[in-house]
């Protein structure tokens, strides 16, 4: 590689690794170390899957490497590292194809983007989301909701223990038409569209 092209992908704010075409680590630039924790003189000549990727994606990765190797490139793949410190380093690898000057190939190239903080970011919103719906779901209190068009989104366990009516059974059903006592539709349909105009009620008895 010419000097030039060597500090550039060396230096590269992006993490960028190559293997050969029998899997060996062949390029770990500065940004790549730094992320896994492991100094490129330490990952030259090791294979790059089964000693740096979790075992869990091993198959895969290795499979996106194959296709690379046959000139099927893959954009946008995420992987997970192994780093020198047990952390995982969560990688979205553009998987490009290397090939010499006579075009025949000789490797792959991953660049990549570490996506570590926003995988774990959406774990945690995911646990959240989780936590909420376990509350909701188990809730002492009925609670129960609609979509735009009034058909039910949310049945709760005291909802279906107080209707008689399992989640299964009312979920995609217009709320009103489907549980409201007929004399009170009218007044009901008006609370619930006023609300999804933005103007809630409270305390409303139905």
């Amino acid at each position: 590689m010419a000097n030039g092209l060597r500090q550039l992908v060396d230096t590269a704010n992006a993490p960028i690794f190559g293997i050969d075409v029998k899997g060996n680590v062949n390029e770990w630039n500065n940004k790549t170390a730094e992320i896994t924790g492991y100094t490129k003189g330490f990952t030259l000549g090791k294979p790059l899957v089964s000693t740096f990727i979790m075992p869990e994606l091993q198959k895969s990765v290795q499979h996106v490497l194959d296709q690379a190797l046959r000139g099927n490139e893959t954009s946008n793949y995420e992987l997970a590292f192994c780093s020198a410190s047990d952390e995982i380093r969560y990688l979205l690898v553009n998987a490009t194809t290397r090939r010499n000057v006579e075009n025949h190939i000789i490797g792959v190239v991953g660049v990549a983007q570490d996506v570590t903080e926003s995988k774990i970011y959406d774990r945690a919103v995911a646990a959240i989301a989780g936590e909420l719906r376990q509350l909701v779901d188990t809730a002492n209190a009925p609670i129960f909701g609609i979509d735009v068009e009034g058909n039910v989104n949310e049945w709760n366990q005291k909802t279906a223990e107080i209707t008689g009516y399992s989640k299964e059974e009312a979920m995609h059903k217009p709320l009103v038409n489907t549980f409201i006592v007929p004399k009170l539709q009218k007044s009901v349909q008006n609370v619930m569209m006023n609300a999804l105009r933005g103007e809630e009620k409270s305390n409303y008895e139905l």
